[in-house]
């Protein structure tokens, strides 16, 4: 399996944490050397695990933060 590489652009928001130290995130990350991407995951305090997350295009957030807006 190939190893993943992923560098933390920036961190926009982190949204909870729980007893463990674990934090939800929604950080900017570029995967392996591609265009940057929103990425919503837990991470483990240092950032050395991560739990399964969501990866979004710039288009895409900004389609949620519509549908977001006109929701209750």
């Amino acid at each position: 399996m190939a190893e993943l590489k992923y560098e933390i652009i920036e961190t926009i928001a982190v949204l909870s944490e729980s007893p463990k130290g674990w934090t939800k995130e929604l950080n900017l990350i570029s995967w392996n050397g591609r265009e940057p991407k929103y990425d919503l995951r837990d991470w483990a305090p240092g950032k050395e695990k991560m739990g399964k997350g969501v990866t979004i295009s710039d288009k895409e957030l900004k389609k949620l933060q519509e549908v977001l807006a006109t929701w209750k």
